[in-house]
């Protein structure tokens, strides 16, 4: 149970796929239109990153290191390959949909970080769970972007109408101008809050890094303006 809180801790907040560490942000801003693009992408993705995960831990002490990354896409071009005929079987409108990202998810960077970071040095057991901890971190960055995007970018959420009916849906975020700027002022929310935990759990007397800047740039946090002269 510990274990499996730490990395569910470590893949939601942590160490986020999106939001901290900044991977796979064009899957991420291309499918995010709405919710149910991100709700199927997100565990498109997740499924394949267990399923790797725990195949690849498996197969660690038997793949030379020489085609160690060779090795890691094809198992995940595998379970891509499984993934992507069950959604076109079950789920066809979101099949067309998500389109050419599916097949992509074989590319996609936190799969195959993962797959080398921690699946290569772990058991099974632990590798399964970090890869559904990544998998629901990235779901979960996947849809707090798809959330403001389809609300203010349409009006609805899951394609249910959710604004009164005078509001005028602001089309630029359904477009990458309106990706972008969702993702960066998420991502500024989130670095502000960190900061200012960091600062107000940090006495005054400290030397503390605030931050790289032309004229402070050792990070040093001064008492007063004497100390920094």
């Amino acid at each position: 149970m510990k274990l499996f809180l730490e990395r569910m801790k470590n893949g939601l907040f942590t160490e986020n796929p999106l939001f901290v560490q900044v991977l796979a942000t064009c899957p991420a801003l291309a499918v995010s239109t709405s919710m149910i693009n991100a709700i199927g992408m997100g565990l498109s993705s997740t499924a394949v990153l267990v399923c790797s995960n725990i195949l690849i831990s498996m197969l660690r002490k038997f793949i030379p290191d020489k085609i160690r990354i060779p090795s890691y896409i094809v198992v995940i071009a595998g379970f891509v390959s499984a993934i992507d005929m069950i959604m076109e079987a079950f789920t066809p409108d979101l099949y067309v949909s998500l389109g050419i990202y599916i097949p992509l998810i074989v590319v996609n960077c936190v799969i195959l970080g993962r797959a080398e970071a921690y699946a290569n040095k772990n058991g099974i057991v632990a590798s399964m769970w970090d890869g559904l901890g990544m998998g629901l971190g990235f779901t979960l960055a996947l849809l707090v972007l798809g959330f403001f995007r389809e609300l203010f970018g349409a009006g609805t959420l899951f394609g249910i109408q959710i604004m009164p009916s005078f509001y005028v849906p602001a089309n630029m975020m359904i477009l990458a101008p309106g990706a972008f700027l969702t993702l960066s002022m998420i991502m500024a929310f989130l670095n502000y809050r960190k900061l200012k935990q960091g600062n107000s759990s940090t006495d005054i007397h400290d030397v503390t890094a605030v931050g790289v800047g032309f004229d402070n740039p050792y990070n040093v946090k001064y008492q007063n303006r004497e100390d920094a002269e």
